[in-house]
């Protein structure tokens, strides 16, 4: 199979087990047990990779504070991008030179009403996001990164919601139903032995028919429109520069350049988490 670099984005609220806000976070009742669950997905990924010949597996923690896989217990054959800061946020450091992307521990998006912890980027604050006038979940945002780079997406992981979403958005995707939803907050959930076991297989499967996927290609120009919960915010992230108001909870930006989409959600989280606060200038 040749040298074969796997890029591997791992979110949090589609991890094994997982159904609580508090699980997602630092300081709160299960999150360390979170994070050991979220990185034993993550290797079940970086098994399976190399099972099908990968010689490198880049892997990018993808949630929140992106302090949340646990290094002393990942795969020792993979490299980690850790903490924030990262422009590309959930897409840090994929580029052109790798040959594959998987997404573990995805969720459906916002308004998915089995998806579990649905939401798209910020739980709280946004209502929407649209790509080129589309609703989408954060599986096209940054499969449309993975496109504008030339590196097809093979496997999605997370509930049965965002594999529902990820095969009508990519085809013949693999993917890994860890829980089925029952409600935002709850799901029937398999055990951690078998859902690892089944994105295991999945990605080595995936990999093996490499040859047949196509990256998810979507025509520059590219529109951002987000639909914000709050006017205050809607308001400050339009001062922004190239973000324009396009309705009193909606701003969109374009460009021909998709890293810059990726950026802008950075800038996105913490103008909205502040002015959410009451601490930006338009609390």
């Amino acid at each position: 199979m040749g040298i074969v670099k796997v890029y591997l984005s791992v979110d949090m609220e589609g991890v094994t087990g997982l159904t609580d806000p508090e699980e997602m976070h630092a300081g709160k009742r299960g999150y360390e047990r979170g994070c050991e669950l979220m990185t034993a997905d993550a290797n079940a990924a970086i098994e399976g990779a190399f099972a099908a010949g990968a010689t490198e597996v880049l892997v990018n923690d993808a949630h929140g504070s992106t302090k949340n896989l646990r290094i002393d217990l990942l795969d020792p054959r993979a490299t980690l991008i850790r903490g924030p800061g990262k422009s590309q946020r959930m897409a840090q450091g994929l580029d052109g030179s790798f040959q594959a992307a998987a997404f573990v521990g995805y969720h459906a998006m916002a308004g998915v009403p089995h998806g579990v912890l649905n939401h798209t980027w910020m739980g709280k604050e946004i209502q929407n996001v649209y790509l080129n006038g589309e609703v989408c979940g954060e599986t096209r945002i940054v499969a449309a990164c993975a496109g504008f780079h030339g590196v097809p997406v093979v496997l999605v992981a997370g509930d049965e919601a965002v594999g529902e979403e990820a095969r009508e958005l990519l085809g013949d995707v693999e993917t890994v139903a860890v829980k089925k939803g029952i409600d935002k907050f709850s799901a029937e959930l398999l055990p951690p032995s078998v859902a690892q076991a089944r994105i295991r297989e999945a990605t080595e499967r995936a990999l093996n028919r490499l040859a047949g996927f196509r990256p998810y290609a979507v025509a520059a120009p590219y529109t951002l429109g987000v639909e914000w919960n709050s006017t205050a915010i809607a308001a400050a992230v339009a001062l922004i520069p190239g973000v324009k108001a396009a309705g009193t909870r909606h701003t969109e930006f374009t460009t021909d350049d998709f890293t810059q989409i990726m950026a802008l959600f950075g800038l996105f989280a913490t103008i909205g988490g502040q002015v959410a606060c009451g601490s930006g200038p338009y609390g």
